[in-house]
């Protein structure tokens, strides 16, 4: 073979190379929406680690998917074994459940489906999908996209770097970045089984409120412990200062009312709880939806918020603040105890 045939016939083998190499931003937006599409159902385990407070914290993550709208998320915290939580979703509606508490909230929502869900494939793509300027690069091992978020409780994170697999087009980690692209929440993948196979009961709210359904034993019945330690909010929205705390013995426990007035009035009812009776088995109704306050899941309505942490259950009402200030307040209540 000469030179000028060997050269032409390099030159094509590197334009095959290349046409059969690396795909493009579309081909891949393309293989990952088929993907979506074509899959029944998926399981997978995750670690979610938190740099949104004074210090990390890390959640172990259970995630099953069954087509269409079976979901079921299970949230464990090993500094609160008791305040481990399961987002449920079946054909009855959107349940946030405390097993070891044996306290759970339905709720009328359309989650997930109404904000970003670093740990949701589906929310991912979705995100993906409706992000016409992601940025997209390609390694040895990833395909990652850089997306807009729609975090409606939260505008201090308006972007993701994705990372999927590129054979298997699994995700593998995803970093919730905030303005300056700073990463404050990371997603690692530990397993993704596609096509999994799940039992009948497996997204019911009987069979995941039992003390099987996260490893942790229900609490009903236990004694109350006699530590009661009152949390302040370090955050002041609106100026509003403490002008009265009231404090109330319980049958069962401690409760203290905490008074604030400003431009932003609120108040802030601490008390707590070892477990509720097994008839609080009976969900609580809430006209709202499920939020992610980073420590744990809680259930927000127009003017309040109540939730579950290290044995003590907080309610936030107020008809000023609005449903960010609410988290906003609601992620600072971890002032130093005085009792």
């Amino acid at each position: 073979m000469n030179k000028k045939w060997l050269f032409m016939f390099m030159a094509a083998l590197l334009l095959l190379l290349a046409a059969c190499g690396e795909k493009s931003k579309e081909d891949v937006v393309k293989n990952l929406e088929k993907k979506l599409e074509d899959m029944s159902s998926y399981k997978t385990e995750a670690s979610m680690t938190l740099n949104t407070g004074q210090e990390a914290q890390t959640y172990d993550i259970e995630i099953w998917h069954k087509k269409k709208d079976y979901y079921r998320v299970a949230l464990k915290n090993e500094s609160d074994e008791k305040g481990s939580q399961i987002i449920l979703k079946n054909e009855e509606g959107v349940f946030v459940l405390t097993p070891a508490l044996n306290k759970s909230y339905k709720f009328q929502s359309d989650w997930p489906k109404n904000s970003s869900q670093p740990y949701l494939y589906e929310s991912l793509v979705n995100d993906i999908l409706a992000d016409s300027e992601a940025k997209f690069k390609s390694d040895e091992e990833y395909y990652v996209f850089q997306t807009k978020t729609n975090y409606q409780n939260s505008k201090n994170l308006p972007y993701q770097e994705i990372y999927f697999d590129k054979k298997s087009l699994t995700p593998l980690m995803v970093k919730v970045l905030d303005k300056d692209m700073n990463p404050l929440v990371e997603v690692k993948f530990d397993s993704f089984e596609l096509d999994a196979q799940f039992s009948d009961d497996a997204f019911t709210t009987e069979k995941n409120m039992t003390s099987g359904a996260l490893g942790i034993p229900v609490m009903a019945g236990e004694e109350q412990t006699n530590s009661f330690s009152i949390l302040y909010p370090v955050q002041n929205v609106g100026d509003a200062q403490l002008v009265d705390e009231t404090q109330v013995e319980m049958e069962n426990g401690q409760r203290v009312i905490l008074s604030f007035e400003g431009e932003k009035s609120y108040t802030l009812i601490e008390e707590s709880v070892g477990a509720y009776p097994a008839s609080a088995t009976v969900p609580v109704q809430v006209n709202g939806d499920p939020v992610d306050l980073g420590f744990t899941v809680g259930a927000w309505t127009e003017t309040s918020l109540e939730w579950n942490y290290n044995g003590m259950n907080f309610y936030l009402a107020s008809e000023d603040l609005t449903k960010e200030e609410m988290i906003e307040v609601a992620q600072s209540v971890q002032g130093t105890a005085i009792k």
